[in-house]
């Protein structure tokens, strides 16, 4: 924890080369002292990293500053450019790519043999979404990091549409779907919105104090619990193995005898008609209650 911390930090420092101590405690969930203790390891490790109090101070890296030899293994370069990358194709952030091309640099400058190479794109948008998602990615982390209120129009997975007024706090990825977790002022508590169900957003021109938050707060469930999900045994026709594994994941097929077979906790909404969907060539095992609910929307597509 605290090395990926100070390899943020330092990132954040090559990016920006002047930052507060309380913007990069805010930015990595650490307070203000722990920033300073860490500055002070950084500064230990030979790093010309400064700190200047005052109404104009803050932390600072001299312009002049390379990473030195052997700073970062070969595999710890090649997942920070990963990590950085993904992020700043994600999001559009100019201060990760920035980052990432100085971290490059500085590896093809001292001729290394680094394994750095953008192996890694993230995109938690939907199938023609146009770039808009980009935008609305790049608003809420603006959001979060400036403290800037919003006001945005969204649609549950219900369907119902609501405009709300929203502090955002975090940016959650989660099975590669991204959210916003905020305050609500609308429903006067706090609420994660999926940034894809966001119709539209906009800044109100207000801004907010962060509240303190922890990880435990936040419930990274979202929308299943224990009760929503199924315990099924599937058995997968090979024809149908390529949309199955995607679906379920590889791992999580495997032969029996002739057949292949899937053990797998599935979320029960929509789960029947999941299956019809590969017509046939998916069939239940069990539970019984789940291959009964099958037939009845079978016979009821038949007419029967």
């Amino acid at each position: 924890m605290k090395y990926r911390v100070m390899i943020k930090i330092l990132a954040t420092l090559l990016a920006k080369r002047k930052v507060t101590a309380k913007e990069l405690a805010e930015r990595y969930e650490v307070s203000v002292r722990t920033v300073y203790r860490y500055i002070d390891d950084l500064s230990l490790a030979g790093i010309p990293v400064t700190i200047t109090r005052g109404r104009y101070g803050g932390v600072a890296i001299s312009e002049a500053y390379r990473m030195p030899a052997g700073f970062l293994t070969r595999d710890e370069y090649a997942a920070a450019c990963n990590a950085l990358r993904a992020w700043s194709a994600q999001a559009g952030d100019e201060a990760a790519m920035s980052a990432l091309e100085k971290i490059e640099r500085h590896s093809k400058d001292e001729k290394r043999e680094m394994a750095v190479s953008g192996n890694i794109i993230v995109d938690g948008g939907t199938w023609g979404d146009g770039g808009t998602f980009a935008d609305k990615m790049r608003a809420c982390e603006r959001a979060v990091n400036e403290n800037l209120r919003m006001k945005i129009d969204y649609i549950s997975r219900e369907g119902e549409h609501s405009v709300r007024v929203i502090d955002a706090h975090v940016l959650i990825l989660k099975r590669n779907v991204w959210y916003v977790y905020a305050f609500c002022h609308t429903k006067q508590d706090w609420r994660t919105f999926k940034i894809g169900r966001i119709k539209k957003l906009s800044f109100t021109g207000g801004t907010f104090e962060k509240r303190e938050i922890s990880k435990e707060d936040i419930p990274l469930d979202f929308f299943y619990s224990s009760d929503d999900m199924c315990g099924v045994t599937l058995e997968i026709e090979r024809s149908a193995l390529a949309d199955a594994e995607e679906w379920l994941g590889i791992d999580a097929i495997e032969p029996r005898g002739n057949s292949l077979v899937c053990d797998v906790s599935l979320p029960k909404d929509g789960l029947a008609n999941k299956i019809l969907s590969f017509g046939g060539a998916v069939k239940v095992l069990a539970p019984q209650s789940l291959a009964d609910e099958v037939k009845e929307i079978a016979r009821a597509i038949c007419g029967g």
